[in-house]
């Protein structure tokens, strides 16, 4: 698979639709997903009001029902037929709640423990929806929000909601990528890398930015020591002791500038791609006794929801085909490779553990397959 291009006039019209229904979603308003001639609309449930709630069911002429990730289903223990909900998108009755706060218990596991008593619960059909529902739990993953919403089955009045394609939705990680271009760079010396300049990455759309950090005058025609590092403003940003992403980027930055040269990937995937103030109520579980992992699952999270396209398209903006890989993290080799950038070597890269993020290394190394 060769790295992400930009493909024209029909990429740009489906992330603008995408980046709309993002903001539109961002801002409490309905938004509808749009599967040939199916529609299914959704409203952000953590975004919700009891108001919000009743102009939503009135325009869409019946009850909202609770849409939630198979994730999140096999935590409330959601079976069909005797079987678990899977990675399927899965859809919940009213009937067993009061009220918006009930609902919001039943989606965010951060109240659990306060409001343990639930279920039992079976999934109600979703028909030929399936597609659209997905495409609507992606579209709350894409705007940082609790994976789960407040959905209508075919719509009677959508005049004044958004509506967007679900596959533009599906697809908007690959198209998003590919739009990406270099907006600005300028050489800034760093305290462990003095030779180094900031290179600035945005799509048209302006969406997040991602940023590479260029260290010396690194060889296009072999091999790039390479780092993908994350943002993570807790241990980034504030010195953060729960997780070990401060000391990799700070040790990153030395070991290239060490080496001679190479690129540092600087991605707006914040908590491994749910966002940040989904990463602080993954947080709150792990003070409750849940690992990283688990807690991610309990959102109704993958483990890890990062994407790759974003690195591929930067080193190939770049010029780097080929790269020695700064990780431990084995998925990163494999992501990287599917989307085209050719990894010729994988090189450790990690740091002692402290009394507060010695057993999420240990996670890491037993749940994930870190080469810790």
């Amino acid at each position: 698979m060769t790295p992400p291009t930009a493909t024209g006039d029909g990429d740009d019209a489906a992330c603008l639709a995408v980046e709309r229904a993002i903001d539109e979603l961002r801002r409490g308003r309905p938004v509808v997903m749009a599967d040939g001639d199916r529609q299914l609309a959704i409203m952000a449930l953590d975004l919700a009001s009891d108001d919000s709630l009743a102009r939503f069911e009135a325009t869409a002429g019946q009850t909202a029902r609770l849409l939630i990730t198979g994730r999140r289903a096999e935590i409330l223990k959601v079976t069909s037929d005797g079987r678990a909900a899977g990675h399927q998108a899965v859809l919940l009755g009213r009937e067993a709640w009061d009220d918006l706060g009930q609902l919001l218990a039943a989606a965010d596991p951060v109240t659990d423990m306060a409001t343990p008593m639930k279920g039992p619960f079976r999934p109600l059909a979703l028909g030929d929806h399936g597609v659209a529902a997905r495409a609507a739990l992606e579209l709350a993953k894409l705007a940082r929000l609790l994976p789960a919403g407040l959905v209508v089955l075919e719509p009677a009045d959508t005049d004044d909601w958004r509506t967007v394609a679900t596959a533009e939705i599906l697809d908007y990680g690959r198209a998003h990528a590919s739009r990406l271009k270099i907006v600005a760079q300028a050489r800034v010396p760093l305290v462990d890398a003095v030779d180094s300049r900031i290179v600035a990455f945005r799509a048209d759309d302006g969406a997040l930015e991602h940023l590479a950090i260029v260290i010396g005058e690194p060889s296009r025609h072999a091999p790039v020591l390479a780092r993908l590092h994350s943002e993570c403003f807790t241990g980034d940003l504030l010195g953060s002791l729960k997780c070990d992403c401060g000391p990799q980027l700070r040790g990153a930055l030395k070991a290239i500038a060490d080496a001679g040269g190479g690129v540092l990937l600087y991605l707006a995937q914040e908590g491994r791609g749910i966002g940040l103030v989904n990463k602080l109520r993954a947080y709150a579980l792990q003070d409750q006794g849940f690992d990283t992992v688990d807690a991610n699952l309990r959102l109704g999270f993958e483990t890890d929801e990062r994407d790759f396209w974003p690195a591929a398209r930067m080193l190939s903006l770049l010029g780097f085909a080929a790269v020695r890989l700064m990780t431990n993290n084995p998925e990163k080799v494999a992501g990287l490779e599917a989307r085209g950038i050719r990894v010729v070597e994988r090189v450790a890269h990690q740091f002692p553990a402290n009394p507060h993020n010695a057993h999420y290394l240990a996670t890491k190394k037993a749940r994930t397959g870190h080469l810790l």
